[in-house]
């Protein structure tokens, strides 16, 4: 996780089985916070998608795409959540969250980027 994860908060992967392909799962150690994902769909050279099981999300969806463009390959990151708290929440902090996500999103883009040169 170290390669793709920005140094803060710090994660660690407590345990992980399955690779990516659907079923397979992850429990992350996030600063303070357990996280636990399963892996839900897979397409060999085109996407996985993993949701959140357990973690600070009410729901968590994250589709990897991935697409040929000119002989060079695009990663696209969805996510879809839900904090806890039902609508009133998400609508005062959602935007919030969304938008304290792009950092990280920004550092995995440009780390799978260094590593796949």
């Amino acid at each position: 996780m170290t390669l793709l994860s920005p140094s803060f908060p710090p994660v660690t992967v407590i345990s992980r089985t399955g690779g990516i392909r659907a079923g397979a799962r992850v429990e992350l150690r996030i600063g303070p916070i357990t996280w636990i994902a399963a892996h839900t769909e897979y397409e060999r050279n085109r996407l996985f998608v993993d949701e959140q099981i357990s973690g600070p999300f009410a729901r968590w969806v994250h589709r990897h795409e991935f697409a040929d463009e000119d002989g060079r390959c695009r990663l696209t990151d969805r996510v879809s959540f839900e904090l806890p708290g039902g609508r009133i929440v998400n609508a005062l902090f959602g935007w919030v969250v969304a938008l304290a996500l792009r950092p990280m999103f920004h550092h995995r883009h440009a780390a799978t980027r260094k590593y796949v040169a």
